[in-house]
């Protein structure tokens, strides 16, 4: 088991003073399988009222505004979680009784739905037919699709945007975490397996000595449903482990955000973003 501290900063600079706006932060980790949150707590640098709710997909969210003239918008969420492994142990499900189960479960019916962001194209519609033609078991499937996506694409910055798509990122074999996770999603989907996408944060480095604090990052991993929600990180070709600490989930990125919001009187502002991990015990 792991303790880690992860301190979260994030937000906007304007061009010009905004006279206004309005946000919402998807940045707290909850317990869960795998999971348990000692604290969590959000610092808003500017005046701002707040409240906080779960969503449609139950992921916590911290909804202000800012009634004032503002430069910048800084957030920063601090928190602190016990993790554990949660190595995938197999689970057997053929694909009839997936099937037919899926017609009763909103849920599963939404995640079998492809959006913008995932959407596939005819080679990866391909590798889905053809990775389950060679398997009669969902979660084995559902793996060698997972591993065969991470093995091919090369994990890059700048190459893709936030508003990229799977079909762009699989065009170039390239991305960043978000992109590697919509490919695999566009492939389990086309191959009948239920999945979504996972926010959340990844210790960057497993031999940092307790107490060290090192650049970590948000991250991005998948889960599929075979029975059971199953996880795994296509970017890393690696279980869901100790390291890695789950905010929320939805259908793909823009259920998850980390930050997002609109805001009056500018002509335009500048994101940024930093991540830092520190394993506590």
């Amino acid at each position: 088991m792991s303790r880690l501290r992860i301190v979260h900063h994030t937000g906007f600079r304007y061009e010009r003073s905004a006279t206004a706006s309005y946000n919402e932060a998807r940045m707290h980790p909850h317990t869960r399988e795998g999971q348990f949150v000692l604290d969590t707590a959000l610092e808003i640098s500017a005046a701002a009222s707040r409240s906080t709710y779960s969503d449609y997909w139950g992921t916590t969210v911290s909804t202000f505004e800012v009634l004032t003239p503002h430069s910048e918008l800084s957030v920063r969420a601090t928190s602190i979680v016990d993790t554990r492994p949660r190595p995938l142990t197999p689970v057997q499900m053929g694909w009839e009784e997936l099937v037919a189960r899926i017609p009763f479960s909103i849920t599963l019916t939404e995640c079998l739905e492809q959006t913008a962001a995932t959407a596939p194209d005819e080679e990866m519609r391909e590798l889905a037919s053809r990775l389950r033609g060679e398997r009669d078991d969902v979660d084995a499937t559902a793996l060698a699709i997972c591993e065969a996506v991470g093995a091919a694409m090369e994990y890059r910055r700048g190459v893709t945007g936030v508003q990229s798509t799977a079909q762009e990122a699989w065009a170039a074999r390239t991305g960043v975490c978000q992109d590697i996770a919509h490919v695999s999603l566009g492939v389990l989907r086309a191959a009948g397996i239920p999945a979504r996408y996972v926010s959340g944060y990844l210790h960057p480095d497993r031999e940092a000595p307790v107490g060290k604090s090192v650049v970590g990052e948000s991250h991005a991993w998948i889960e599929w449903f075979a029975g059971e929600w199953r996880g795994y990180d296509p970017t890393n070709l690696a279980e869901i482990g100790e390291l890695h600490v789950y905010v929320g989930h939805g259908r793909d990125y823009s259920d998850v955000p980390p930050l997002r919001g609109v805001y009056a009187g500018s002509s335009g502002s500048e994101m940024f973003v930093s991540v830092e991990v520190t394993r506590l015990s």
